[in-house]
């Protein structure tokens, strides 16, 4: 990682930007961190409709904050509503494409017509504020209705990645207590059926407090239909009125509840509310992503995903946005599939996964070259760090030298984004998230609690609570005090290792059990893995350390290959000197395995944590229900390495 690579914003990009260089940004950061109430105060007032006002901006007793609260608003009304309402009526809201090439244009005015009766139809099946449902669909435009409806009524929703299996869906259902489960008879991913109604009837099984189950028609397939229980969406929504006005709600009003894997075997169930969040995701839409009017944003994230959540639906439709959603995988039914959405629908702002970078570089340069991608002015990354040699390749390629690179940090529990560059501010440094957005102040700690110099790595911590973050685990709220505020009291530990630079740039080097100590060196896997990819042979990679009896750790290497005939004895010998090279001898792998594939999950993330396993003890244990491909983990464990 080179610290003093600088790429500042460009003149003109600077002169259009909501936050038009760094005089702005600092002003705009020191307003929110010396006065946070007027600071927060006054973007409510201003970018967000509410019923009521609210008593106080924020009362704060760690862990346990309130925003906004006494104030009245509502999320789908603020997302839908008073942009239907008003000028941007005929503005497409949604563009969203079908895997088999179908395509959908909704205005706002249409998607308040679709949000209103789906809500008449909830309220006819005896739902009302505080009541639960499950949202288990594929990525149809449905799936953010029932998103919307849900949120117009105050229903706490939590939404099911649709590749997760019955007995995950199983798990979430009981744990939420839900009373309805929204599914479809199926979904498309690489020419094939997802059979999500099939998975529900498992599920089911045993999930008494759920009344009803209400099912899209998507793929035409045969489906089992319980009678009293299951109902057709379309003949539900034919009956139901297209007047139903938004319940005001308080700020504090549980607005979703997302889960995401634990060490355990029981998923987390992460609770966001309802002024909070939509105000720090709106203001991220203008900060971050910079968005106007006229530009076509995609967020390539499932809606299963806190990022479909974030910046698929509700922080582009508060914004007003045009954003797109796409049913299927990058590559199919070729590697260019998204490159040719782009320069199709002219999408303006693009906003992916490292993973997803890494995986389109090792598919060669050709497949977006030969597309016109001239549209771009703004990229994104989210997810984990990305390498600086993927950033690169992403500034280069895709962005074709012109397009900004947002490298955003946050998590599932923050909301939004906390760490990333405003385009128009603050100039880039492949691979650092840069600066802390504002109300957002961040720490690099020790074992002791203790700030570490600039650019020694530690612990990140936020000091001082911001609008979206998460209110507690749903059902477990001692869970959430001991995980996320025993460490630190009175402060929020991500459970990310960082460093921060000489110029106040922030490093994040992924979660804290993904650094290694090597003879005494503490080391990242970030570190070793940009390494190994700036090698020509290597696509991805993933490190972990392993037990070794004289180092205490040892770096242990995955790496998937580019195209090419690679003798892997030669290439492991000249990985171990690369990599010795580029960072020191005691970075050296001690072991390497070349692989097909790594595990990951459905999102993307690659999962370190059954790495680790793999290499300390051959099993794997705790929540793999994320998992995309369990039989990876299967290869990998009985995969010999190519060892000194």
């Amino acid at each position: 990682m080179n610290e003093d690579q600088v790429y500042p914003p460009a003149p003109d990009f600077v002169h259009r930007a909501h936050v038009s260089g760094m005089d702005a940004y600092k002003a705009l950061y020191e307003h929110a961190r010396t006065q946070p109430e007027d600071f927060w105060r006054s973007l409510a007032e201003k970018e967000l409709f509410w019923f009521e006002k609210w008593d106080h901006v924020f009362e704060w007793d760690p862990p346990r904050v309130k925003w906004f609260a006494g104030g009245k608003t509502n999320v789908c009304y603020n997302c839908v509503d008073r942009h239907a309402e008003g000028a941007r009526e005929a503005k497409v809201a949604i563009q969203w494409i079908g895997e088999p090439g179908d395509e959908r244009a909704i205005t706002y005015r249409e998607l308040l017509r679709m949000v209103s009766r789906f809500a008449n139809v909830l309220k006819a099946c005896g739902l009302a504020a505080g009541d639960r449902a499950v949202i288990y669909m594929p990525m149809v435009p449905e799936a953010a209705v029932a998103m919307l409806a849900c949120a117009r009524l105050g229903i706490v929703h939590s939404v099911v990645f649709g590749g997760f299996s019955s007995e995950a869906l199983k798990a979430r259902i009981q744990d939420l207590g839900a009373a309805v489960v929204l599914t479809a008879d199926g979904g498309w991913r690489r020419g094939k059926e997802v059979r999500l109604k099939d998975a529900v009837d498992q599920a089911l099984e045993d999930c008494p407090t759920v009344r009803d189950v209400i099912v899209l028609r998507r793929t035409e397939s045969q489906v089992k239909m319980r009678d009293g229980r299951d109902h057709w969406w379309h003949e539900l929504e034919a009956a139901a009125s297209d007047d139903c006005p938004a319940e005001p709600l308080d700020a504090e009003h549980p607005l979703y509840v997302l889960y995401t894997s634990g060490t355990t075997g029981k998923p987390k169930g992460i609770l966001h509310t309802t002024g909070g969040y939509l105000l720090q995701t709106t203001m991220s839409m203008k900060w971050v992503f910079d968005i106007r009017d006229e530009d076509v944003y995609w967020c390539t994230a499932d809606i299963g995903w806190v990022t479909g959540h974030s910046y698929v639906v509700y922080g582009p439709l508060s914004a007003g946005a045009t954003t797109v959603m796409y049913e299927g995988a990058p590559d199919y039914p070729a590697f260019d599939r998204w490159w040719r959405i782009v320069e199709k629908h002219r999408v303006s702002i693009f906003y992916s996964s490292p993973t997803a970078i890494r995986a389109l570089i090792r598919q060669g340069d050709q497949w977006p070259n030969a597309c016109d991608l001239s549209s771009l002015r703004l990229l994104g990354s989210v997810g984990e760090p990305i390498n600086p040699a993927a950033w690169e390749w992403y500034y280069r390629v895709i962005g074709k030298g012109c397009c900004p690179i947002v490298d955003t940090w946050w998590q599932t529990e923050t909301g939004s984004i906390l760490i990333a560059a405003m385009p128009g501010a603050v100039p880039l440094k492949p691979g650092s998230a840069t600066l802390p957005m504002p109300g957002i102040l961040p720490e690099v700690i020790d074992f002791s609690g203790n700030p570490v110099p600039d650019g020694q790595e530690g612990f990140l911590i936020i000091d001082r609570p911001w609008p979206s973050m998460a209110r507690t685990l749903w059902g477990d709220p001692q869970r959430y005090e001991d995980q996320y505020w025993r460490r630190v009291r009175g402060k929020y530990f991500t459970g990310d290792a960082a460093r921060r630079d000489a110029d106040g740039y922030y490093w994040i080097l992924g979660r804290v059990d993904d650094v290694m100590n090597v003879s005494g060196h503490r080391l990242s896997t970030m570190e070793v893995e940009s390494a190994l990819v700036r090698h020509r042979a290597v696509a991805e990679a993933a490190v972990v350390g392993k037990p070794h009896e004289i180092t205490g750790q040892a770096v242990c290497a995955f790496v998937t290959l580019k195209e090419g005939n690679w003798d892997h004895h030669r290439l492991g010998g000249e990985l171990r000197q690369w990599v010795a090279k580029e960072i020191g001898a005691f970075a050296r792998p001690e072991e390497i395995r070349f692989t097909e594939a790594l595990p990951k999950t459905r999102s993307g993330k690659i999962m370190r944590r059954l790495l680790r396993e793999i290499v300390t003890s051959h099993t794997v244990s705790g929540d793999v229900t994320t998992l995309e491909d369990l039989s990876v983990v299967t290869r990998l464990s009985s995969q010999p390495s190519d060892e000194d």
